[in-house]
């Protein structure tokens, strides 16, 4: 399933649906947000950076007319692309990196400046052609559940058997989610992991892991649903890339939306990530 905010994932996570926030749609409720069951009641922040910016890595700046804008959410596959964001100030595109088509200004830089919540005032930029990538950290992908996995029958392990039990897994009461990494399937469910495994090994004799989580797909939907409607504008994407987590990128923050979010929704559920990050 893919999403049209949604950012990529770290690894591939099945059936873990994660809604993009792309629009408040219907009434939405947390579920079992914080230790007393019930969402907070105070509103999400909207930080505003006192000092100068800077976009984390290569962002694209797109201008279709009006302006430039800097897209720090999702792209539309097209060409010319189509995106949205902050109106540019003082930014030009220069003589490197930009691309026109069909009367669209393009390219992808890294932007400094202030931003009033608003408007980003730009006083430095730099094109993909002359940005250093080797100074961004590399992401991995999710690991295995557990360094113990173990073969039982190599004769079952085809592409066949790996798609018979990832089916398998999801028809499980008390599943949760399954991804694949370094040859292992994963799968997390909420309760008997004991009997999972013993069902699982009907149908797949490679390397498997299962472990235990708190939170269901469904679970984590009805707290997207609700981050997409608290945050409006301020949610770039939102999604799971990990069990019993939720990971979404704001444009800006300054720490106080990750507070109101370990708050609303307990500690470690929801994990903040900011689009902007301060200047040293």
């Amino acid at each position: 399933m893919t999403y049209s905010r949604l950012a990529p994932a770290l690894a591939l996570v099945l059936s873990v649906t994660a809604l993009a926030a792309c629009g408040n749609e219907g009434d939405t409720n947390a579920v079992d947000p914080a230790a007393s069951g019930e969402p907070s009641s105070t509103a999400a922040p909207t930080p505003v950076p006192e000092g100068q910016v800077r976009t984390r890595g290569l962002v694209t700046v797109l201008d279709a007319g009006e302006g430039p804008e800097l897209c720090l959410g999702a792209i539309a596959e097209s060409y010319p692309p189509q995106c949205g964001g902050p109106a540019l100030v003082d930014f030009e595109f220069g003589d490197v990196g930009a691309e026109k088509a069909s009367g669209v200004t393009w390219g992808q830089y890294n932007v400094t400046g202030t931003y009033d919540g608003t408007t980003f005032t730009v006083t430095d930029s730099i094109p993909a052609a002359l940005y250093d990538a080797m100074a961004e950290p590399e992401t991995g992908g999710l690991e295995p559940a557990c360094d113990d996995a173990t073969t039982t029958d190599a004769d079952m392990a085809s592409p066949e058997d790996m798609d018979a039990t990832l089916a398998a897994a999801a028809a499980l009461p008390s599943y949760a989610t399954a991804w694949l990494s370094n040859g292992t399937i994963s799968v997390a469910v909420t309760e008997d992991p004991e009997g999972a495994e013993a069902e699982l090994r009907k149908t797949w004799g490679g390397l498997l892991c299962v472990t235990t989580v708190e939170k269901t797909d469904a679970d984590l939907n009805e707290v997207n649903q609700e981050l997409q409607a608290a945050l409006g504008e301020q949610l770039l994407t939102s999604g799971s890339t990990s069990p019993d987590s939720l990971d979404a990128t704001v444009v800006f923050d300054d720490g106080s939306i990750q507070d109101w979010a370990d708050t609303t929704y307990g500690d470690g559920l929801v994990r903040i990530s900011s689009a902007l990050e301060p200047v040293s």
